[in-house]
């Protein structure tokens, strides 16, 4: 039997030091890089906290496509952060919670482990977690995918660092761990549905665990409760939002089951990365390595995802058929909830969605999953040692972030300069096109409603009721009508006015200038009737 991790589950002076200065290094690193000028903060993150603080539902239309209708409970903190304070200080605390990742990475180590010098090596393989080729690259952005991942790895924690509790402790004990665990998870799923996949593998690792039948079905059935009341907690009043407005809670997503009026008879789901062929889907993870192109649109180069896989698949026959380690790296049973949670989620994720930024956190956790490995091969403490030297070598040879554009950390967070409106109070913006610009709107008179008549939600010929709204509003509005476009999709802007019996007077366009895009054209429009003779 290999020794219990019997030490005290408090932190020493010098690891709480070497988790402050990680946050702390990760919030300057954050700064150092600057504002995120990602696709979607200037799509959403930055207009749906704005629309829901300024009850703009109803009198704004698709302003950012689809995620006009997403839960913006994620997004307010932030909003609020970089509107009432600094540029520095909002970017700065946003670095620091993304930072804070290693705090559970690094639990997650230290109880794992059970060989020494313990704090070092558990120090090490949480900073290679931090270190992965996305999750550099998503440093001080709002994807939020490495914001989640403190939720989620910190129920994940618990559940390790109290395996024996919840396998042999009191039942109540249990459960009240499990059921906390399971709110944090929850919630998580309620800020990004995606979440969800992880919501699974938290599910398969309180299942898997040790302990009796008892033991079993109590800490699961807290967890399950514990994870519907986060997930409520977040998301009940937005679902009920939607249901009442739309007829779809997810709105606009599932509508094929949904079938809400408002929206096309579709899933809206993203689908174009999933595996279509068995190959495919047993190779994923390596063709994903070779090339993110497979799997994502934001670039990165990584390995520990394909690592973990290929040595995880190798250790199951090591476990079940082989000769046991009498001496292993790893608790055994802590190894076994990991692979269980990580293999889950896995699984899920490659059927639903298949979108190598949803798994940021697998490849953060996948450092501690390929230790876990070769941790339980019946093979010498060195040859350990060895193996796990190199594979740690070839990871941060290979790791290669592709950093997305950033700007200057300057006040106000948000710059535009918008040209002068001469009647803000009857004047409508209409927008076309599908570039992101929903973080305009907030610097546009508050008065002053604003369509998206064209893009991925709303096409003028799509039947919808959504784009009938819409073109009924344009129809009865009497006062002046404005056309913020892309100056790259000028002509499609074009075309689309014209569906709505629109035209833009282009020679009196002007330019709105912006700190985190553009070019865009602010162009005066008229009816196409008014120049009938």
């Amino acid at each position: 039997m290999p020794p219990t991790n019997n030490r005290s589950a408090f932190l020493v002076p010098r690891e709480v030091l070497f988790l402050a200065a990680s946050i702390l290094a990760w919030a300057i690193f954050v700064l150092w890089l600057g504002k995120d000028q990602s696709w979607d903060f200037r799509n959403y993150h930055w207009y749906i906290p704005y629309a829901y603080l300024n009850h703009r539902m109803g009198f704004d239309i698709a302003v950012a496509h689809q995620a006009t209708f997403y839960n913006p409970t994620l997004d307010i903190p932030f909003y609020l952060l970089a509107t009432h304070t600094h540029a520095w200080i909002a970017l700065g605390i946003l670095g620091a919670v993304q930072g804070s990742n290693v705090v559970p990475l690094y639990l997650l180590a230290r109880t794992t482990l059970i060989v020494e010098p313990r704090e070092l090596i558990a120090g090490a393989v949480a900073l290679l977690g931090m270190t992965g080729g996305l999750m550099l690259g998503l440093a001080g952005t709002t994807y939020y995918d490495n914001v989640m991942s403190v939720f989620i790895l910190s129920g994940l924690a618990a559940l390790v660092i109290n395996r024996e509790t919840l396998a042999n402790g009191t039942l109540l004990r249990g459960a009240i761990i499990a059921g906390i665990a399971g709110i944090v998870t929850g919630m998580a799923v309620g800020l990004k549905l995606p979440e969800a996949i992880f919501a699974l593998g938290f599910g398969t690792a309180l299942i898997l665990m040790p302990g009796d039948a008892k033991h079993r079905a109590s800490r699961t059935a807290a967890g399950f409760v514990g994870g519907v009341i986060g997930l409520l907690i977040i998301s009940l009043h937005w679902w009920i939002v939607m249901d009442h407005v739309t007829g779809n809670p997810l709105f606009p997503y599932f509508n094929d089951y949904f079938h809400s009026p408002w929206a096309l008879t579709a899933s809206y789901r993203d689908m174009r990365f999933l595996p279509r062929s068995w190959e495919h889907i047993v190779f994923f993870p390596l063709l994903f390595t070779i090339d993110w192109r497979v799997a994502d649109d934001l670039g990165f180069q990584d390995m520990r995802v394909g690592a973990a896989y290929v040595l995880a698949l190798a250790t199951i026959p090591v476990v079940l058929l082989g000769k046991r380690n009498r001496d292993p790296l790893v608790a055994p049973d802590a190894a076994g909830t990991l692979f269980a949670f990580a293999g889950a989620a896995y699984v899920m994720w490659i059927a639903v969605f298949a979108i190598y930024r949803y798994i940021l956190l697998l490849e953060m956790l996948a450092p501690l999953l390929v230790v876990c490995a070769v941790g339980l091969w019946p093979i010498s403490r060195r040859t350990q040692a060895i193996v796990l030297g190199l594979i740690a070598l070839a990871t941060v040879a290979y790791t290669r972030p592709d950093w997305l554009p950033k700007a200057p950390v300057e006040d106000p967070y948000v710059s535009v300069d918008v040209p002068p409106i001469p009647h803000p109070d009857k004047t409508l913006v209409v927008m076309a096109g599908e570039a992101p610009m929903g973080y305009l709107v907030p610097s546009l008179p508050h008065q002053i409603p604003v369509l998206r008549i064209d893009g991925w939600m709303i096409q003028p010929q799509d039947g919808s009721k959504l784009t009938a709204a819409t073109k009924r509003r344009v129809a009865d509005w009497h006062g002046d009508i404005f056309l913020i476009a892309n100056e790259y999709e000028i002509g499609r802007a074009a075309e689309a006015l014209k569906d709505y019996g629109l035209s833009m007077r282009y020679l009196e366009c002007a330019d709105i200038e912006a700190n985190l895009g553009g070019p865009y054209k602010f162009c005066p429009v008229e009816r196409l009737k008014d120049k009938t003779p």
